[in-house]
């Protein structure tokens, strides 16, 4: 599935004179179970799409891939991948990282780790990020503008997330939306691992959202050297990026940004 789905619903809608039905799309939201060598490792709510990039991107960033290379990746299930609606999807590796730890349950859409004693445990997995010029201030501040009009599940149906790719000039150069943060971000993180394009040093990873824990963690095992966001950073955030050395713009609105560590 190469992008998002929609779906369209007949409504009422009200706006202060009579109440009329007019169509209006929803964006779809499905569970994917996601299994690394044949362990079922997660099952997240996302919007259908770029699941292969997903489940590559969220391997990566629990730190499963480390020293693995990935052989194949696939939609399975106990038949064809049609009996499951594609919804598992299978990483396939050549067995040489290390054995994953699985989140059980169904995770929701904004699911992630959390938790202070996290950072000391990204500390000692993640060497800090290698010295590179600081994005300039007003690049930061500008993509968000450039992302939006890339944006097109948003602007369709306004209930999804986006993460982005820019280059040192603020450029886009990679998009990916998901009614889940966590998703978008392992999407983008996902095409760039399976273009073989990472560590993604020099480049900024951007969120529509805010820049939480997870966000940060996710920037850091990916190796980008910026972190821009719409929002604001947890405190936790700003704790990680100043550790791994990560540039971190947040409240990139209408030209501006609050730079929390550079």
């Amino acid at each position: 599935m190469a992008r998002g789905r929609t779906e369209r619903f007949i409504t009422g809608r009200f706006d202060g004179g009579s109440l009329r039905r007019e169509p209006d799309t929803l964006i779809v939201e499905e569970p994917l179970s996601i299994r690394l060598d044949d362990t079922l490792v997660a099952t997240t709510m996302r919007t259908p799409g770029h699941d292969f990039e997903l489940a590559a991107g969220f391997c990566h960033a629990e730190g499963w891939l480390e020293g693995a290379a990935i052989r194949r990746i696939r939609y399975c299930g106990e038949g064809p991948p049609v009996d499951s609606e594609f919804n598992v999807v299978s990483v396939e590796t050549d067995g040489e990282g290390p054995p994953p730890a699985p989140r059980l349950g169904i995770t929701s859409s904004s699911c992630g780790i959390c938790g202070a004693e996290a950072l000391d445990r990204l500390g000692e997995t993640l060497a800090p990020l290698p010295a590179t010029e600081p994005f300039e201030a007003a690049a930061l501040a500008a993509v968000p503008e450039r992302m939006r009009g890339l944006q097109e599940l948003f602007a369709a149906t306004g209930a999804v997330h986006a993460a982005g790719v820019t280059d040192a000039s603020g450029e886009p150069l990679l998009v990916r939306e998901d009614i889940g943060r966590h998703n978008a971000v392992d999407k983008v993180v996902g095409r760039l691992l399976l273009d073989d394009a990472l560590p993604a040093a020099s480049l900024c990873l951007y969120v529509s959202g805010r820049a939480s824990f997870e966000m940060a963690q996710k920037a850091w095992a990916a190796g980008f050297s910026a972190l821009v966001a719409v929002s604001a950073p947890s405190a936790l955030a700003v704790q990680v990026a100043r550790r791994a050395g990560l540039q971190l713009g947040g409240f990139a609105r209408n030209g501006t940004i609050r730079i929390y560590a550079d």
